[in-house]
């Protein structure tokens, strides 16, 4: 048996269009469903919560990285929290990539939507895990490594186990879930600037007030912008199914 061959010819399958899979206006309702079970309920919240702030860390580290920035290093913790450490010279380099936290997640999703519907479920779960892994090398403590192998297993998983149809109704869920968790996570942040103002020093808005001298208030409603944007992307393939019941 030639192993490498085999792993080479799946993985290169991986990244192939699969069948547009059907998903009824039955299933896109149990979708949405299932995204909210995913990111609202606190014991649900509490693992997916962790797959939301690797992704809104990650992009940070992206945006770095693309700006010519010294990525040092990513932090994930338990509670939700993140750190990412870049280093720059430039204060519009470091603003540009303190912005992009929040919006990331909701952008993620709305292309995980497009892909799971699209046929392209197992390109976006093998897509997914390969980030993830390259991420592995900038990890600096053991909770981040514990939720990112745990990421990978599970992308890689649907990417190279699962039937396309499968992972492309998967990648449907958790795309719309991260849409979710954006939302949520921006209530949260804007919650902090109105009641928990002893919070604000975890604020990326509040940070890029510090940085540009531009209120925290516009950075807030420039992240809001985004995720709506994003939340409009992905409702079209969304909506277009559930019109059908009409």
């Amino acid at each position: 048996m030639d192993i490498p061959a085999n792993f080479w010819s799946a993985f290169s399958a991986a990244f192939t269009q699969t069948n547009v899979p059907t998903v009824t206006w039955g299933e896109m309702l149990l979708s949405l469903a299932a995204a909210v079970a995913l990111s609202i309920p606190r014991g649900s919240w509490r693992y997916f919560g962790l797959l939301a702030t690797a992704t809104h860390e990650l992009g940070h580290a992206f945006a770095a990285v693309t700006s010519g920035q010294r990525l040092s290093g990513i932090r994930l913790r338990l509670d939700h929290s993140g750190t990412t450490t870049t280093y720059s010279r430039s204060r519009l380099a470091a603003a540009w990539s303190c912005f992009w936290g929040y919006p990331v997640p909701a952008m993620v999703g709305a292309a995980f939507v497009w892909c799971g519907l699209g046929g392209w479920g197992p390109a976006a779960m093998a897509g997914s895990s390969l980030v993830l892994a390259a991420s592995l090398v900038f990890l600096r403590n053991f909770a981040g490594l514990a939720v990112t192998i745990a990421a990978i297993a599970g992308a890689a998983a649907l990417a190279f186990l699962a039937s396309g149809s499968m992972a492309g109704h998967v990648t449907v869920v958790l795309g719309l879930a991260l849409l979710v968790a954006a939302v949520r996570d921006l209530l949260k942040l804007t919650n902090v600037h109105l009641r928990r103002r002893d919070r604000l020093n975890t604020s990326d808005a509040y940070l890029l007030y510090r940085a540009t001298a531009v209120p925290s208030g516009i950075w807030i409603a420039l992240f809001t912008l985004v995720v709506a944007g994003a939340w409009l992307v992905a409702w079209q393939p969304v909506s277009a199914i559930l019109l059908e019941r009409r």
